[in-house]
């Protein structure tokens, strides 16, 4: 079978499942633009200063648990970068956007 051809039924497959589960794939789109919107915020907090994760959940109003989660996921694609050190605590850096 081509490469195509398993792309074809993976697409088919999913279109399937999307028409059969149609409240699964709405609960996940809310939660993906509910997280979407989180990071938009902890960017927008880092983004004139480093700041340290409590610095950051205090600004965004979560708890620094799940601050530190979505911050663990933002460094993962080098979107955030640790920036020093501030005591005890890793500061956190928006990464710049490379210009073309």
């Amino acid at each position: 079978m081509s490469q195509r051809e398993v792309a074809k039924k993976r697409t088919e497959m999913l279109k399937r499942l999307r028409a059969e589960r149609p409240e699964t794939v709405e609960r996940t789109q809310a939660l993906l633009k509910e997280q979407k919107t989180i990071q938009n915020q902890i960017c927008q907090a880092i983004r004139e200063k480093p700041k340290t994760v409590p610095e950051v959940a205090e600004a965004v109003g979560m708890p620094t648990h799940e601050v530190l989660w979505h911050l663990t996921a933002l460094k993962k694609y080098d979107v955030v970068a640790e920036a020093g050190m501030c005591g005890e605590y890793v500061l956190y850096r928006r990464v710049e956007e490379k210009q073309t």
